[in-house]
């Protein structure tokens, strides 16, 4: 499908809308495309909220965020976001917060469908003070002591529909990640709905080449999207590399509402689609980020003779 009519399809006002990518592979054009479709009162699930994020609430469609981690990666703060939870400015966002562990448990439970997951990091934590759904039941094993133990549980998570960006997928969905996986294929199992967007679709035999890397298998899929730079500013391993003077500059962007809003109306309202985007950086500017070569050794998996 392409990028307007999977979010078209999928992504409803009022919804609750999973993205997931560690460090790269960020489902950025997904984000921008929900923006430009005018979505509202959506709940976002991110693990580590940044300046997709970011941008989603200064445009006006999140009233709700479930994360474990808030911030500029490395390189400063969100304004938007911080000015929403800190101030109620221009509107109050519900902010609901987890650790890491305990959003891959969320995860976890959601794919299995489990009424909860165990989990001991929150022992001596402050944030039970903080999300009442931090909740302690008695396991029905004897603790370390022998005596009854009451551990941490975390409630699962199964959104409407979860966003993932990857490297390449064939056109039934069958989908590879390679580099820095994070919880993107719990992150599908959990969800209704799963939207793929990759930099580019193969053909059957290149996936069937290599089956380890195929981490979300086609009958999770319901959408692929190919979109190449789509995770721009961040990078997607052996294809881009991460644009790191952006995630420098978005620190003094989102401080100044208006400056984002101008940010938005050019980068995002004014353009058509995610290629309109790339063209408008030009290619020089993509010249910039290229990667070079660093080939895996190939394996032979062996057939029957």
């Amino acid at each position: 499908m392409s990028m307007k009519a999977a979010i078209a399809a999928f992504v409803r006002d009022g919804a609750t809308v999973c993205l997931e990518g560690f460090t790269h592979l960020i489902p950025t054009a997904a984000g921008h495309e929900i923006i430009r479709q005018g979505r509202r009162d959506l709940t976002v699930v991110r693990m580590t909220a940044d300046i997709v994020v970011d941008q989603m609430i200064a445009a006006g469609c999140v009233t709700r965020l479930v994360s474990s981690f808030v911030g500029n990666s490395s390189a400063g703060s969100l304004g938007e976001l911080r000015r929403r939870v800190e101030s109620a400015d221009p509107a109050p966002l519900a902010f609901e917060e987890y650790s890491h562990y305990g959003m891959i448990c969320r995860y976890l439970a959601g794919a299995q469908r489990l009424p909860f997951y165990p989990l001991r990091s929150y022992g001596g934590s402050d944030l039970p003070s903080v999300n009442s759904d931090l909740r302690k039941v008695t396991s029905p094993y004897p603790g370390p002591d022998g005596g009854p133990e009451q551990i941490y549980v975390v409630p699962p998570v199964n959104p409407d529909v979860t966003i993932i960006h990857a490297q390449r997928a064939d056109r039934r969905g069958n989908t590879q990640i390679w580099g820095l996986t994070g919880v993107q294929a719990e992150a599908v199992y959990a969800a209704d709905k799963a939207i793929v967007v990759v930099e580019e679709i193969v053909d059957d035999e290149v996936i069937r080449s290599d089956p380890n890397r195929t981490l979300v298998p086609a009958h999770a899929v319901d959408a692929v999207v190919r979109c190449p730079r789509g995770a721009h500013p961040s990078f997607a391993q052996g294809y881009y590399d991460r644009d790191n003077a952006f995630y420098r500059a978005w620190s003094h962007i989102s401080k100044d509402p208006q400056r984002l809003q101008d940010w938005l109306d050019e980068w995002v309202r004014g353009t058509a689609d995610h290629a309109e985007y790339v063209d408008r950086l030009g290619e020089e500017f993509w010249a910039r980020l290229a990667v070079g070569e660093a080939l895996s050794e190939p394996v032979d998996y062996g057939r029957r003779l």
